[in-house]
């Protein structure tokens, strides 16, 4: 007995496998390999949102829109929070008109000689100096509405291909132990709405099988009262299991990592500011993109150690692989290529609408918009949606 003892002991003595990781020979889910890291695609497609702030060129920008559009076509997953991308579709067509709408009714600051029409004209007090209520309305000042809306809803739809494509729940456990308890909050705030609407729905449904009205006054009062009531209980259920999971305890630290992580992550914003700002405006294209690189380092710095104080581990984290550094990459090389092109020729990528003047497609810069389109071939297609028509086997 004692030799078995012994022998046990020098079995324990093996290397231990890394925390999350499965043990030597089980191996990994075929689903879990598949996957890509949310991280990635949230880097891509901010990658190309910064791109479309740097263009005014339609067909660029629809151009980004097309890139985008055909990658979540092809790798959006089956589940219902990938279903959002055409919110953001909409959200973007809405602020298209309503910025066209404003520069009708409100006027534009660009002066034009082409009138299109003109509207009667509100006068107003000599305070509302500089604003008008319609008036004539120019195919230059509405063409430049045109332009800077579009850009808008390319940097939106790119947002929403980003949470079309990257999982909620992975991209939380993907975060960092200084952000984890944000975005815990985060998650919890974006899935509220969701949870209303199903709880609205489901008791619309069982008040018309009773017979109930559910639509006016009286009906969107009976209805809300439950609705309100359930989220409630909800809460307090969230809560007991949040505080049950040591939700919001922190470990002790000594008080000069305290000092250097908030000095880290605050000097790393102010950097990050201070470098966007730089690289937005003309005057700073020399020190912005130096300034945002530092501001970078130090706030992922004052994040690492801000770490430790969160006494949380992951299961299975999803791993970093190559598909995951070209997928960024591609994105990257979008942005830093639009970038380049704006300074080297800034006309092509933002053409002038006094005098107005058809827009051109600048041939190097399409062809760098459509290394954009890299994930769509090097990512795992999605799993095929279950068929409602099949019989779940026992």
């Amino acid at each position: 007995m004692r030799e078995a003892r012994g022998s046990g002991r020098a079995g324990l003595a093996r290397p231990r496998p890394e925390r999350g990781t499965p043990p030597a020979g089980v191996p990994v889910p075929r689903a879990r390999r598949a996957q890509l890291h949310p991280g990635a695609w949230w880097l891509w497609a901010l990658a190309l949102g910064t791109a479309a702030t740097r263009t005014t060129n339609p067909l660029l920008l629809a151009l980004l829109i097309t890139v985008s559009g055909y990658v979540v076509a092809v790798r959006r997953p089956h589940t219902p929070w990938a279903r959002s991308y055409g919110a953001f579709v909409k959200l973007a067509a809405a602020v298209l008109l309503l910025r066209l709408a404003f520069a009708v009714f409100l006027g534009s600051p660009i002066p034009g000689t082409r009138t299109l029409f003109t509207l009667p004209e509100v006068p107003l007090p000599d305070w509302a100096q500089g604003i008008r209520l319609g008036g004539r309305v120019t195919a230059e000042g509405l063409t430049f509405a045109l332009y800077d809306a579009l850009r808008l809803a390319a940097l939106l739809i790119c947002v929403g291909a980003a949470n079309a494509l990257a999982s909620p729940s992975r991209l939380l456990k993907s975060l960092p132990g200084a952000l984890y308890e944000l975005g815990v909050a985060v998650v919890v705030a974006l899935t509220f709405a969701p949870n209303l609407i199903a709880d609205v729905r489901r008791l619309r449904a069982a008040r018309r099988l009773r017979g109930r009205p559910d639509k006016g006054v009286r009906g969107l009062v009976q209805v809300g009262l439950p609705v309100l009531e359930g989220a409630l209980e909800r809460s307090v259920s969230l809560a007991a299991a949040m505080d049950a999971r040591g939700y919001g305890r922190t470990a002790e630290v000594p008080p000069a990592v305290r000092r250097t992580t908030a000095a880290l992550t605050l000097g790393g914003l102010l950097g990050v500011c201070a470098g966007t700002y730089g690289l937005l405006t003309a005057e700073g294209g020399s020190y912005g993109l130096p300034v945002l690189l530092v501001g970078l380092a130090s706030a992922l710095a004052g994040l690492r150690l801000g770490g430790r104080r969160t006494l949380r581990t992951r299961y299975r984290p999803d791993p970093w692989d190559a598909r995951a550094w070209l997928v960024s990459a591609s994105g990257a090389a979008v942005a830093a290529l639009l970038i380049l092109a704006g300074s080297l020729d800034p006309g092509a990528l933002r053409p002038g609408v006094v005098p107005l003047e058809p827009p051109t497609l600048p041939l190097w810069p399409a062809a760098a918009v459509l290394l954009g389109l890299l994930p769509a071939f090097v990512t795992p297609a999605p799993e095929a949606a279950p068929d409602p028509r099949k019989e779940p086997t026992t």
